[in-house]
């Protein structure tokens, strides 16, 4: 599956010369404008499998704000399929037009099937699949988040050999598939840290099931509450970055991760000299979402 991808470069961030550390970040979120960062590499050879497959319909499960959801909407219209997004929470349904990542799915043309969280976590079940075979008959399935085997062989594909040098590779984490692929493809002189946006240790034995080496960590002390929960403090946290960098980072996970580098910096976690490369993985489509939240909340928005 062929798409016109923009470069992926290595932009230098700003941190004070006192800690001795270069930081770069790798700008996936600009290989594409609707599926970009670990959404394109998630997605080349799972439509490639598609299509091998002759399945002309792609499902896929997401919550109202998911930047998954968007990416398979849009991949789906570019290259020919139909989209089936299954939606976590059943209230949604009489909302779409208050919401700007399902607006844009369904101009893609993606159809919806809302559920009742309850019925959302038993997505994964036999039983589960089998009823969605019965209503939609022939289809693709992708996972939640896209991780799968095809996924984290994309996503091996993120750093090249002109990253060999970075002592330290960083990336937000959800479904663990992203930091899967940078394990696998990573040199035995680097470390990979994950910064998941999720609570919980389950992502641990999640990851352990598609790497073989040991030279990766989860800094678990950055998830703000867990999934999509967010404060002031990091809201100032991305808008300063953006100050300083030119660089939007999103809430949920790319805004999360940098926030941890930095503290990390701080406490002299990375040696003197190291060079740290963070992944851009892109989601920046839920920022408008995110701040209809903040408004609601009478808290800073992210500009």
């Amino acid at each position: 599956m062929i798409f016109q991808l923009n470069k992926s470069i290595n932009d230098r961030i700003v941190v004070p010369n006192s800690y001795g550390v270069d930081l770069f970040l790798k700008r996936e979120d600009r290989i594409h404008p609707f599926i970009s960062g670990n959404k394109y590499r998630k997605l080349k050879y799972n439509l490639d499998e598609a299509k091998k497959l002759g399945l002309n319909t792609l499902l896929t499960f997401g919550g109202a704000y998911s930047n998954h959801i968007a990416a398979v909407a849009f991949a789906g219209k570019e290259f020919g399929f139909e989209t089936i997004g299954i939606i976590r929470g059943e209230e949604l349904k009489d909302k779409i037009k208050d919401n700007a990542t399902l607006i844009f799915a369904e101009s893609c043309g993606m159809q919806f099937k809302f559920i009742t969280r309850e019925s959302f976590r038993l997505k994964h079940t036999p039983l589960f699949i089998e009823k969605l075979n019965q209503e939609f008959e022939d289809f693709y399935l992708i996972p939640e988040g896209g991780t799968n085997a095809l996924a984290i062989k994309g996503c091996e594909e993120i750093v090249t050999e002109d990253d060999d040098s970075f002592n330290y590779v960083c990336c937000s984490v959800g479904t663990g598939g992203t930091i899967s692929g940078l394990i696998n493809s990573s040199k035995c002189n680097q470390q990979i840290l994950g910064f998941p946006a999720l609570k919980g240790s389950f992502l641990t034995e999640d990851i352990s099931k598609f790497v073989t080496k040991k030279n990766w960590n989860l800094m678990t002390d950055y998830h703000f509450g867990g999934y999509a929960k967010i404060n002031s403090e990091l809201i100032q946290f991305i808008n300063n970055f953006k100050k300083e960098n030119n660089i939007q980072l999103d809430p949920v996970y790319t805004g999360k991760m940098m926030f941890g580098i930095f503290d990390l910096i701080k406490k002299g976690y990375f040696k003197k000299e190291s060079k740290i490369l963070a992944i851009h993985t892109g989601g920046l489509q839920g920022i408008a979402g995110m701040n209809k939240y903040l408004e609601q909340k009478e808290l800073p928005i992210i500009r």
